[in-house]
């Protein structure tokens, strides 16, 4: 297996939304859109399979001279040898993938967050500047494409923070900031716990309200020129969209329920974004 197959693989595995979202691109962006996650996945693994916070902060240290080596043209890893494939052709900004290693290093010394404007930094540095990479590839003309993926980014990171509100308490990890917490009545000792009570349904329709005017303002800056080119983008956000109702619809009761889409709906949810379109792309 080479290493594109390898990545190709990887990315079906561990993300069948982001497998979706991407595989009718042409190879080239496909195959770039593979070697940019990969670089992101590794930057998690290099946190989650350390020995100790100490270590993991070391391998995202020596992360940070490795991108520093590919963007100088001597990468010796395989990871970052296929990243400077694709830079070679789509050369993306090294400051998006710095943002990304800084924003897995929060995980490391963070595990509360006071304000939303905390929350948000997180955000765009683990989600948005993921954006930010894919429409380096997918191609763009009008600058208020890069709010599109900031704000895309914004959306995808506080449904996935919603749909994992269990899962992280059970890591003693309370992404919902305080000040909500508070505002609600609900409190870190009921996160914790997985309390399912009114308090909790107030707390999560506020979340949903405010991850659907992140979506809102994605779509209000996606320019029509540039949205043929977008089409896995605009299936990411549709997916996600629908965790985001599966969460309203269960009555918020993330700890009981799955948020999960099927991988038929997710098919079918990318085949209706990407045949009306296909008359109008051309190829890369």
């Amino acid at each position: 297996m080479n290493l594109n197959t390898h990545i190709a693989a990887l990315v079906r595995k561990a993300r069948t939304n982001f497998y979706y979202a991407f595989v009718f691109l042409p190879k080239p962006k496909r195959e770039a859109i593979f070697a940019a996650y990969a670089f992101s996945r590794h930057a998690d693994d290099l946190v989650d399979d350390a020995d100790s916070p100490k270590a993991a902060a070391q391998n995202l240290a020596a992360l940070r001279d490795e991108l520093h080596a590919c963007y100088d043209g001597h990468p010796t890893q395989p990871i970052t040898r296929n990243l400077q494939q694709t830079l070679q052709r789509f050369p993306i900004p090294k400051a998006h993938f710095l943002h990304l290693i800084d924003g897995v290093e929060m995980d490391l010394r963070k595990r509360r967050y006071a304000t939303f404007e905390d929350l948000y930094a997180y955000c765009y540095r683990v989600a948005s500047v993921i954006g930010l990479i894919c429409i380096e590839i997918f191609g763009y003309r009008n600058p208020a494409t890069r709010d599109y993926a900031v704000n895309l980014g914004v959306a995808l990171q506080l449904t996935n923070i919603l749909r994992d509100i269990g899962s992280d308490a059970l890591q003693d990890r309370i992404y919902l900031p305080a000040e909500d917490l508070h505002r609600f009545g609900y409190s870190e000792e009921d996160l914790l716990a997985c309390t399912y009570n009114p308090a909790f349904i107030d707390l999560m329709a506020f979340q949903c309200k405010r991850a659907w005017g992140y979506y809102a303002q994605a779509r209000s800056h996606l320019a029509e020129e540039d949205r043929p080119g977008l089409f896995s983008a605009e299936i990411m956000g549709r997916i996600y969209a629908g965790l985001l109702r599966r969460i309203e619809t269960v009555g918020y009761n993330v700890f009981d329920h799955a948020i999960r889409l099927s991988n038929l709906r997710k098919l079918w949810i990318a085949l209706t974004i990407w045949l009306p379109g296909l008359p109008h792309r051309s190829a890369p």
